[in-house]
């Protein structure tokens, strides 16, 4: 008997053809051996053609279905006009919070003396600010969640505005607090919802180079209030505060609403076009918001969004890293040694205006690193450098003002404090000053992002408002002894970011709330 051939294979039109004829052989003529022999192999032969054919045609749907997988990666990967533009005018609000943050730094000695304030008096109108924020930071996820991202930066640009100009026109103290709350209050609202908006519209691969430059803007705001503030009265820094507030108002009118937040509210043809104007109009967008609506959906029908929810299980890990991470960069000394950079090199004895004029010209090229690097090193390893740098050097100063009030080398001691504080503020901008809100931005998943976002935001300001009043009594208490407390605090900061900081770098942020959710242990270890 002749061999049969398998009706599973796959054959083309020639190949059928020929298999048809040697079986029309077959039944009309009588083969002796030899021939039947001869008729066996050519028919083996057809049948690993058949099979070389299925091979490379299975091979070629396979390729063309890996090109529309990269065709799509490309799109999910572009980085157009329209997401730089959308990030220059959100962190036009970053720009704003860097001038709050350094604020009294430049205006302490012009405030003290035009409006005859006490320290105690100066110390409560600097740490009105974070209380304020902290008031903000109460309502910023709801409103960002109802109002949408963009109408939520409009509303912060409106108390920021009124803030500043009270500050500017202020003739007593009662309308000084007034703005510094209303500031505060506004800023409370940008820390959260930016970082939050930059995260959701940028490219997966960039995400954190784009989220980080709301560090870089943060840092052109103090550079510009150090540099300035030499010579600028403290009612024109004021305004100046204001002016990137103007221009995010107007520019907010240009960009498009998150794609995240057009899916959490369902409208899925705003969100296509949203996703169309941020990946350029030929883009194949399909794929992405597919991700979005249907992570979207699977959290919504996990659970409603309550303050319950966060004690559930699998949220407990993002929650604690969320908030471990607030409490690390504030209680590590940031905010107080911004504030007060002209205090801390006064009292080590090193000139006011050389110190704020370098600290100035320092800002924004430190800053270009962290920006540079948070994409290309990774999450973890920047934490982990930044921590290592300010707990170094944090110790460092308590060991200059130890020396300083030993009276041992007082020639050298002021040179060494200066350096040292350049260092802290250098390492703590790589890593430190933006990194705990861009992973904040990335590992809540929608259906908690408004609850947990708020409270890690009230958790930063309410902390920096505690360091920032109490860093001026800490420095009457001991100098030394301050920074010594910031040094343990970095060393406790670095075990907990070893232990528990995930790596998040390259992952979509469907990618990351899925993993963290389920297998918190296993990306932990990555």
């Amino acid at each position: 008997m002749c061999p049969s051939f398998n009706k599973k294979h796959i054959v083309t039109n020639r190949a059928f053809s020929l298999s048809h004829t040697l079986l029309c052989l077959a039944t009309s003529v009588s083969f002796s051996s030899t021939h039947c022999f001869i008729y066996q192999k050519l028919c083996c032969i057809i049948t690993c053609m058949h099979k070389m054919m299925v091979v490379e045609k299975e091979r070629s749907i396979e390729e063309r279905l890996l090109q529309l997988k990269n065709q799509n990666d490309d799109s999910e990967c572009r980085i157009t006009a329209c997401v730089i533009l959308s990030t220059f005018i959100a962190v036009c609000g970053s720009f704003s919070f860097g001038v709050s943050l350094g604020y009294t730094s430049g205006a302490e000695i012009g405030i003290m003396k035009d409006l005859d304030l006490s320290i105690a008096q100066f110390s409560a109108f600097a740490s009105l600010s974070t209380l304020g924020a902290a008031i903000g930071a109460l309502f910023s996820g709801k409103m960002a969640i109802i109002l949408g991202r963009r109408k939520t930066m409009w509303v912060s640009d409106l108390l920021c505005i009124i803030g500043w100009f009270s500050i500017a026109f202020a003739k007593d103290v009662m309308w000084l607090n007034f703005g510094r709350i209303s500031s505060g209050i506004g800023l409370g609202l940008i820390s959260y919802v930016v970082p939050v908006y930059i995260a959701e519209i940028s490219p997966k691969h960039v995400r954190g180079t784009f989220t980080f430059t709301n560090q870089l803007l943060q840092n052109s705001g103090l550079a510009m209030v150090y540099f300035s503030g030499n010579f600028l009265n403290w009612r024109i820094l004021a305004l100046l505060g204001a002016l990137p507030c103007f221009i995010q108002v107007i520019g907010l009118f240009f960009v498009p609403e998150s794609p995240r937040w057009l899916a959490k509210v369902g409208s899925d043809k705003e969100l296509e076009n949203s996703l169309l104007r941020l990946r350029g109009g030929n883009a194949d967008i399909s794929r992405e918001a597919s991700d979005i609506e249907v992570m979207t959906k699977m959290v919504e029908n996990d659970s409603k969004s309550s303050f319950c929810d966060l004690f559930q299980r699998k949220y407990r890990y993002t929650l604690v890293v969320g908030i471990g991470l607030m409490l690390i960069q504030q209680f590590s000394g940031s905010s107080a040694v911004l504030s007060y950079a002209s205090t801390i090199l006064r009292k080590a004895g090193f000139s006011v205006t050389i110190g704020s004029t370098l600290l100035g010209l320092f800002m924004i090229p430190k800053a270009m690193i962290g920006v540079i690097l948070v994409d290309k090193w990774g999450r973890r390893p920047l934490l982990l450098t930044s921590v290592s740098g300010m707990c170094i050097t944090s110790m460092l100063i308590g060991v200059a003002f130890t020396l300083q009030k030993m009276q041992l080398l007082p020639e050298l001691t002021p040179v060494f404090t200066f350096i040292c504080v350049t260092l802290y503020i250098g390492t703590y901008a790589i890593g430190l000053g933006g990194l705990p809100w861009v992973i904040m931005s990335e590992i809540f998943p929608m259906n908690i992002k408004v609850t947990a976002g708020s409270i890690v935001t009230l958790v930063s300001w309410s902390s920096s408002s505690i360091v920032t009043y109490a860093f001026n009594f800490l420095l009457e208490w001991s100098t030394q002894g301050t920074f010594y407390v910031f040094g343990a605090v970095g060393g406790l900061a670095l075990l907990f970011i070893w232990l528990l900081v995930p790596e998040t770098k390259g992952l979509s942020l469907e990618e990351i709330q899925a993993s963290l959710i389920r297998e918190p242990d296993r990306i932990n270890q990555s």
